[in-house]
């Protein structure tokens, strides 16, 4: 893929790891991963979506145990829809993050997964939240996934506060060249709703 490294970057299979990214913009969040799902060096599904949704202006990324992220995100999106019908209104980002947190930090021992929560609501806009550890931080971006130690340098040196939309996404895209020749998902929540690409 060309723009992705130096010479010879994708010439051989890449092995990084999974790579998850979160971007807030004025109005908005990017969120992106990279596809691919491995056992050790077997590579079992390429084409896997990483970002799964919480609620219709609120998704998740996923890394780890894949079963054990799909179910984090399964409980609490059953708990955010209650929690939305409870409310009579969309849930906010922070409450989907605390539920995220909680699920994960409660099942610590039991489940191999990190989450990280992005989105948009009324009430704050556009936020990313990391959840690991039970710890529960809020950044203008998140980076995660086994794969993220490849772009620290990346995303230290392209990140600017006050990026648009496309900045954003490009950032994103970017930041998963780590994964070259893999299929990428993005998805972005405008005030207008969300929308998605890959």
């Amino acid at each position: 893929m060309a723009g992705c490294g130096g010479p010879g970057w994708a010439d051989g299979e890449v092995h990084t790891g999974t790579t998850i990214m979160a971007v807030e913009f004025d109005g908005g969040v990017v969120v992106g991963s990279d596809s691919r799902v491995s056992a050790g060096e077997a590579v079992v599904n390429r084409v896997f979506d990483k970002l799964a949704p919480l609620h219709e202006r609120i998704y998740c990324a996923l890394s780890g145990s894949a079963a054990d992220a799909q179910a984090i995100a399964d409980m609490v999106h059953y708990q955010l829809e209650l929690h939305s019908l409870d409310m009579d209104e969309a849930p906010l980002v922070l409450a989907a993050a605390s539920l995220v947190k909680g699920v994960s930090y409660k099942y610590k021992e039991e489940l191999s997964a990190h989450l990280m929560v992005a989105g948009w609501d009324r009430k704050k806009g556009g936020q990313v939240y990391g959840t690991l550890g039970g710890m529960l931080t809020r950044h203008p971006f998140a980076i995660g996934g086994s794969g993220s130690s490849y772009i620290y340098g990346y995303v230290d040196a392209a990140y600017k506060p006050g990026m648009t939309p496309e900045e954003c996404r490009q950032f994103t895209k970017n930041g998963n060249c780590s994964q070259a020749g893999l299929g990428r998902s993005w998805a972005r929540w405008p005030q207008s709703g969300p929308q998605a690409g890959t």
